[in-house]
């Protein structure tokens, strides 16, 4: 098993993976909130080269409270947003203008059914980014997942791992690890 640090800001985080690039998983440790939006912004740095003519598709995996709409909010911010950076959970998609275009924040938690999302309004051609939590309740109506997020917590602190779904998603974890 390799270890890496990765520097984000003032913030380093121990990262660790059996494949740095390839199909491996990277995880990282997570002390608190501040390490959480660091690892947020860390991907935002990578996100500038593989946002094209296609959509970035992350998933953000993990239960109430691990830190989903944290992470989020450190690549928003990282982007470029200067407002309020809100949980999706009551709106169900929050739009955001980034740096890098067109960003959609969705949170599925309170969808009953895949169908739900046609009711959305989530024909945004001009979304360069979705970031979207609790990916699995919108099974077969998403986008295809550039890369799956997925943080528990661990101990005070989270513990992410982060797998790529596509050859776009391991670009993006390999900038993450120089």
């Amino acid at each position: 098993m390799g270890f890496t640090s990765v520097r984000t800001r003032n913030r380093r985080v121990t990262t660790t993976s059996t494949q740095i690039r390839g199909c491996g998983p990277v995880t990282m440790r997570l002390a608190d909130a501040d390490d959480t939006a660091a690892a947020g912004a860390a991907l935002a740095e990578g996100l500038a080269a593989q946002v094209g003519a296609d959509p970035v598709a992350i998933m953000l995996v993990g239960d109430l409270g691990a830190g989903k709409t944290t992470l989020a909010r450190g690549l928003l911010r990282a982007l470029g947003v200067m407002g309020a950076v809100r949980s999706p959970t009551y709106t169900l998609v929050e739009p955001y203008d980034t740096c890098i275009g067109r960003v959609l924040h969705l949170d599925l938690y309170r969808i009953a059914d895949p169908g739900e999302l046609d009711f959305l309004g989530l024909d945004d051609g001009d979304a360069r980014l979705w970031l979207i939590e609790w990916p699995e309740r919108g099974a077969g109506a998403l986008p295809s997942a550039d890369l799956w997020l997925r943080l528990r917590r661990d101990g005070p602190g989270r513990e992410l791992q982060i797998e790529a779904g596509s050859s776009r998603g391991e670009a993006l974890i390999s900038t993450i690890n120089q």
